[in-house]
């Protein structure tokens, strides 16, 4: 499994629409699910700061991705930038195969 996890800081008046564009069914979700080897997506919220989320992408491996963003990059970055206003702060934590 090949992984890419992301940190956000949410702006309190975003949360709502953050979490329908970043969550299991949300903008991001249906774009991934174009793609062969898409494994879903999960959303976490800290329970101390409702501001602050964590993004888990999971693909069947590197490959997968790969091809993902070599086929609909595009779309990817376009997402990127109109869903950009609902954090005010992202990171990305982590990207490789689970052990």
């Amino acid at each position: 499994m090949y992984l890419r996890i992301w940190a956000y800081d949410v702006p309190p008046g975003a949360v709502g629409r953050f979490v329908a564009a970043y969550g299991a069914d949300g903008d991001w979700a249906r774009l991934f699910a174009r793609a062969a080897g898409f494994a879903g997506t999960e959303l976490f919220g800290g329970t101390e700061v409702g501001t602050r989320f964590l993004t888990v992408d999971r693909w069947r491996d590197e490959a997968a991705w790969a091809a993902f963003l070599e086929r609909w990059g595009e779309d990817y970055r376009a997402l990127d930038v109109a869903l950009a206003p609902l954090t005010s702060r992202q990171e990305l934590l982590l990207e490789g195969a689970s052990p």
